[in-house]
């Protein structure tokens, strides 16, 4: 065979193989997502469900906040240590290893026949969720290094992790209705089946890394920490702010955060190396991530009670009534993150999207009432909303594992959750504390009548959405002042150890080819 005929059939197997990594990457990215899909949906479709678990097992009111708080305690003080893992034991084991734990916590929690076992089951979904949920995004930091590549993945990512929440809610009516509340729960046992075959089979084996470390004193006290913030917020929502177990938990809760930061600072192998929330492309991104959280959590809330407590949706109704948002959550997230992103950088895309948002929920707040037309004002609201939400959860997903290394990739995609999960315990405790004075306020002051109770619920939602959108309107502000100019490094410098790279905000001044 002559050289040229050797040439060329080598070339064709290189492109042969380069296009195999390239179709291999986008189904490491479908493994990813559906894992992902697996946390998220757990934030709402359990709620759905609520209901149904109380009368089928027979626990009261008082006991029912348990079934939510019990996750969200071991999920937000574990993802820290979560993702440290997944940097020290490797990404491929620890997603394995939290997917088999999730659905098999969440078969526990769907067979449940007692309160007890069923806050057993969510608390160690909890646990197993704070090792997967790292453990993926750190996966998908660092599959994709090619800036095209990545923006799209991660548009995609961003999609799946703002339109979670409103699939969580039409799924959950659905199982509900038609199935049972259990498969609120079962459903995770499909979806963990299929995401460990495709990781198994995907993934490959990633050696132990000999320069990370676990920083006990760090993880203690950052654990500690956060579950008395996370705690205490959940004591905020059923006790109220000024109640003396809420108190001494918050403030506990932030001294042991600032006791952490400053240990940080001094030990060798640090759980979380502060260099990873300095740089500004990243500390913008994860102060977006968890305000828009917080102001978020209203149109969740506050629009499915609206849709089914006034507007007598079913909750399948109500479920397909958030398809628009999650639609319009994927658009802007894939086009922000793939398309716009490598050409203006993050600063002018995520406040955008905030301020968005925040007109959306305005429009809710200012047309609200008894009868409101779906048609002629909550589907623009969704669509807005979806809007911004996409382009600050495509961008800030992206930007916040920007230039970390290998080794620290899990621990600041364990940031990303954290930041996602306190700003929506934030939000749950601080909307509906205002929500539930509004509502106890206009009742004082027109009376008890069945037309005035209902108006009283509507003046309540409209509160919650006029403080959301406020919320949304100042983080936009904020991230503005935060983000710096410009667009993300090269792949090239971004597959540097974190240590080594120069400044990124130098690098971010320089002209970028897209």
């Amino acid at each position: 065979m002559s050289e040229p005929a050797v040439a060329d059939v080598s070339g064709r197997a290189g492109q042969s193989d380069a296009n195999a990594d390239s179709a291999r990457r986008w189904w490491v990215l479908g493994v990813v997502g559906l894992a992902q899909l697996m946390v998220i949906l757990d934030a709402t479709i359990v709620n759905i469900a609520l209901p149904s678990a109380q009368h089928a097992l027979g626990f009261s009111n008082a006991d029912r906040q348990w079934v939510v708080t019990a996750y969200s305690l071991a999920f937000g003080g574990l993802l820290l240590l979560g993702g440290r893992l997944s940097d020290l034991l490797g990404r491929r084991r620890m997603l394995i290893i939290g997917l088999v734990g999730f659905a098999a916590a969440s078969a526990v929690g769907g067979a449940a026949t007692s309160f007890g076992l069923l806050v057993i089951g969510r608390g160690a979904q909890g646990a197993f969720g704070a090792l997967l949920a790292p453990a993926a995004l750190s996966t998908l930091t660092v599959t994709f290094t090619d800036p095209a590549e990545r923006g799209k993945a991660f548009g995609v990512y961003g999609a799946i992790a703002g339109g979670g929440g409103a699939v969580g809610l039409l799924l959950g009516g659905v199982l509900t209705e038609y199935l049972s509340w259990r498969w609120c729960l079962y459903v995770n046992v499909i979806l963990g089946i299929v995401a460990v075959v495709g990781a198994v089979r995907l993934l490959g084996a990633q050696t132990r890394d000999p320069d990370v470390r676990i920083d006990w004193p760090g993880t203690v006290l950052v654990v500690a920490g956060l579950v008395a913030v996370v705690y205490g917020l959940s004591e905020a929502d059923t006790a109220g702010w000024g109640a003396p177990t809420t108190i001494a938990l918050l403030v506990s809760g932030v001294v042991l955060l600032a006791v952490f930061v400053l240990v940080e600072q001094r030990v060798q192998h640090p759980l979380l190396p502060l260099r990873i929330v300095l740089n500004r492309f990243r500390g913008g991104a994860y102060l977006a991530i968890g305000l828009s959280a917080i102001g978020v959590f209203g149109i969740f809330l506050f629009l499915t009670y609206y849709l089914q407590l006034t507007l007598a949706y079913s909750p399948v109704k109500s479920g397909l009534a958030f398809l628009p948002m999650i639609a319009a959550i994927v658009a802007a997230s894939t086009i922000s993150s793939g398309v716009l992103m490598p050409r203006t950088g993050p600063r002018p895309l995520i406040p955008l999207g905030l301020l968005l948002g925040a007109v959306g929920l305005a429009v809710l707040a200012l047309q609200l009432g008894l009868r409101t037309s779906y048609l002629d004002w909550i589907l623009p609201a969704l669509l807005l909303v979806g809007a911004g939400l996409g382009l600050v959860f495509g961008c800030a997903l992206n930007t916040a594992t920007y230039g970390t290394g290998a080794a620290d990739a899990g621990v600041a995609s364990a940031l990303v959750n954290t930041n996602q999960q306190v700003g929506g315990s934030i939000g749950t405790a601080l909307l509906n504390t205002l929500a539930a004075s509004a509502l106890a306020s206009y009742v004082l002051a027109h009376g008890h009548s069945p037309l005035v109770l209902a108006q009283a619920a509507v003046h309540s939602y409209v509160v919650g959405f006029w403080v959301s959108a406020a919320i949304l309107a100042g983080s936009a502000v904020v991230c503005a002042l935060v983000l710096p100019s410009g667009t993300l490094a090269p792949a090239a410098r971004q597959s540097a150890p974190a240590a080594a790279q120069p400044s990124e905000e130098m690098s971010a001044r320089e002209p970028r080819a897209v």
